[in-house]
């Protein structure tokens, strides 16, 4: 079996995947469902309920606010409690509509029916129906930024689809939600691929799996044995290997240039396997996007585990779901050690990029020591992006931002595999981020003029 890998650099943290082989369970309905209407890249959806409206699951609750959004859909029925604001992931306090769950009863429109749906049923799926109904379900990234899925599948007329890779990868530490969403509703992911491809116009599909998930490699390859237009691509085991740049480069072994370039400049769609399910859902079964796959998990967890979880349910409940917190100090985390964000309060709800709450102990939270930097590289060697991070946090800590886009900072794609590998523990990524962010805003007014 042939493993594939990215080019420029990467590493390989410990795994600690301790929920690999425990099975999804549907986690419970909140008693008061949070939608922040900022879950996605660009504008936040804009509520079209107020206070004492009634709902229903998949009742709308916030249309797209802009060309780059997506609308928001509630998880749970009862009555709108009100419109207010919540602490997100980030850490502000973002626009958000409060539910008061009174029953769970869902909109007639939606298939809640376990029959497959495939397209070879269903001749009316114009590639341009697949990516209006996307774009109503409010289809984003279900393992990234939360892109709205309808606008990749749109690209300019200056770029041209030859693929769709989805992104099955998973290298983050901790994270099995997408393996657990891969073993249990293959089939499902793989007619979501087909509706991509069908929207996209192209012919040809890739799957990159990493090869520490053995199982969902045998299991897509079996299921696609007698489909020469998906190929299944066993990847090595190396962090970010689920970046975009780095998956494209893996598979197709073209590098995507620096932005505002993105992969479809080279040919290729990457899709999260969460996302092919969702718009499978969308698609097939009119479902709206507002219950996801999401892990629980922390080495002091009592009852770590997947689950099928609606959006809104906030990290307290979901924790509590697992035995709750451990004893002494914890640093929980949207996401995983790699690149999630620690959360301030546990209040905060789940949301369509939540694909992981990973409860960190203090003794693996903790951060060492301050050293000089010994000049040793390895930052340079760690960079998928072939960066030098040692000098773009430099350049970033003395204010010198001119210089730092000139060094490609905004290539940077905040993966910290330049601050885990550093031998003398110096924050590398925060200072790149934080001169990231000045130079976007510079480029911003820049671009305005």
């Amino acid at each position: 079996m042939k493993i594939h890998t990215f080019k420029i650099g990467g590493i390989h943290p410990e795994e600690h995947k301790i929920t690999a082989e425990v099975a999804t369970i549907e986690a419970p309905i909140p008693q008061q469902a949070i939608f922040p209407l900022s879950q996605h890249i660009g504008a936040p959806a804009k509520p079209v309920v107020q206070k004492g409206d009634k709902v229903k699951v998949g009742t709308l609750l916030a249309e797209a606010g802009g060309f780059v959004s997506a609308p928001i859909y509630s998880s749970a029925s009862g009555t709108v409690a009100k419109i207010d604001t919540v602490i997100d992931a980030t850490g502000y306090r973002k626009p958000a509509i409060y539910i008061n769950v009174e029953g769970d009863e869902w909109e007639e429109s939606i298939d809640r029916t376990s029959t497959l749906e495939t397209p070879d049923n269903h001749s009316e799926l114009t590639p341009e129906i697949i990516i209006e109904r996307i774009k109503e379900a409010g289809v984003t990234g279900m393992g990234g930024a939360g892109f709205p899925t309808f606008i990749k599948l749109t690209p300019p007329p200056t770029a041209k689809a030859e693929c769709i890779i989805l992104n099955g990868v998973e290298c983050e530490p901790y994270i099995t939600s997408d393996y657990r969403l891969m073993m249990e509703h293959a089939d499902e992911v793989l007619v979501g691929l087909e509706l991509l491809m069908k929207a996209a116009k192209v012919e040809k599909g890739y799957i990159g799996i990493e090869e520490n998930k053995p199982k969902a490699i045998a299991l897509f390859k079996e299921k696609t044995a007698k489909d020469d237009r998906i190929q299944i691509v066993p990847l090595a085991r190396k962090y970010p290997q689920g970046g975009e740049k780095q998956l494209v480069d893996a598979i197709t072994h073209r590098q995507v240039p620096a932005p505002p370039a993105i992969p479809v400049n080279v040919g290729a769609i990457v899709q999260n396997v969460g996302t092919a399910f969702a718009v499978y859902e969308a698609v097939m079964k009119h479902k709206p996007l507002f219950e996801r796959y999401t892990t629980v998990t922390g080495k002091k967890i009592a009852h770590p585990g997947n689950f099928h979880v609606r959006m809104g349910t906030s990290f307290a409940d979901m924790i509590n779901l697992c035995g709750g917190l451990p004893e002494g100090d914890n640093k929980v985390l949207a996401g995983g050690p790699m690149m999630g964000k620690a959360v301030v309060s546990l209040e905060v709800p789940v949301c369509k990029g939540t694909n992981s709450i990973t409860v960190l102990t203090d003794k693996d939270a903790c951060r060492k020591a301050v050293q000089p930097c010994i000049r040793c590289g390895k930052c340079v060697d760690a960079c998928p992006m072939g960066l030098e991070p040692y000098l773009l946090a430099t350049l970033s800590a003395f204010g010198k931002y001119e210089k730092a886009e000139a060094e490609d900072i905004t290539s940077c794609i905040s993966c910290g595999s330049c601050q885990f590998t550093c031998p003398s523990h110096r924050p590398i990524l925060d200072n790149i981020l934080l001169g990231k962010a000045k130079v976007m805003s510079i480029i911003k007014s820049r671009n305005k003029k």
